[in-house]
């Protein structure tokens, strides 16, 4: 391990991705079991491909189907991708497969928790997006159907979005003629609605603020955003175009929580500043995410 790579250990944004690593992997496998599993919602991926497997061979268990694909797929993105498949997705999808198949032999699902497909189809789909979005901020995936759409895109000139996307939507297709017209609609719908929200959730999770502040006394500002914020700032100045004073502007990016902190302290140690606040999904650079991500 390199010395920049260790430096990285144990900071607070890798225990960050790690958390998000862990809750991500356990969100997903808690969607599909108990929701997507027992409805038979096949909405891509491969625990929908592991759906219409077994139905096919009913002598291995959805879990288990779930655990050989997951295991299977692993080991061709290991020999065909190198590298450039993450350990952290490898560590993820067999986590998430072993947790199903803990799932499976403690509490079996023999059929779905309530008589309500709806509200069933809103858990199947929420927690399994809320996971994947939290382990895409981990630079992280469950694998499965991934794999097939990285290979599709090393060896071809497909777009590796719409090679996964073809790929789950003839997982989501093949419930129409397995299950009946009614779960497969329920398929296609939740395919759509998750696709939907990992980007809406992967977006809440960057989001940052961008604060513009123009004011005549920077400097306890300054030591504010980086001796208690933890962030940097850059300073420069401005004439206004109706005094024709020259002023400061402080700008910095924090999270959330700490913009509320910023906006406080601001207006309690110069009233008289202007400030502008924006919110941005996507910041790049040191203390946020580096340009390899």
């Amino acid at each position: 391990m390199s010395g920049s790579a260790e430096k990285n250990l144990f900071t607070p944004a890798w225990w960050r991705e790690i958390a998000y690593l862990n809750l991500g992997t356990l969100l997903t496998a808690v969607g599909v079991y108990f929701f997507k599993f027992p409805n038979h919602f096949t909405t891509g991926g491969v625990s929908g491909i592991s759906i219409l497997l077994s139905h096919f061979f009913p002598s291995l268990t959805t879990a288990t189907m779930n655990l050989i694909l997951n295991i299977a797929l692993l080991l061709v993105g290991a020999t065909f991708l190198g590298r450039s498949f993450g350990l952290r997705t490898a560590y993820s999808s067999v986590m998430y497969s072993l947790i199903t198949l803990l799932f499976e032999n403690a509490v079996p699902m023999n059929a779905p928790m309530t008589s309500q497909p709806v509200l069933e189809l809103m858990f199947a789909v929420g927690l399994p997006a809320f996971g994947a979005a939290l382990l895409f901020d981990a630079n992280a995936s469950s694998g499965g159907t991934d794999v097939i759409a990285m290979l599709v895109k090393k060896y071809s000139h497909m777009n590796i979005g719409l090679a996964l996307g073809l790929a789950d939507l003839t997982v989501a297709v093949g419930a129409c003629f397995v299950f009946g017209m009614e779960t497969g609609l329920f398929s296609l719908f939740g395919l759509f609605l998750k696709s939907m929200l990992v980007d809406t959730v992967m977006d809440n999770l960057r989001t940052c603020k961008v604060f513009q502040i123009i004011t005549d006394n920077p400097a306890p500002i300054c030591d504010f955003i980086m001796n208690t914020l933890h962030h940097s700032a850059t300073v420069t100045e401005g004439q206004g175009s109706f005094t024709h004073q020259t002023h400061h502007i402080v700008m910095t990016v924090v999270n959330r929580s700490q913009a509320i902190r910023l906006q406080l302290f601001v207006r309690a140690t110069d009233p008289h500043s202007f400030i502008t606040i924006t919110t941005s999904s996507e910041i790049i650079g040191k203390g946020f995410r580096s340009m390899s991500e």
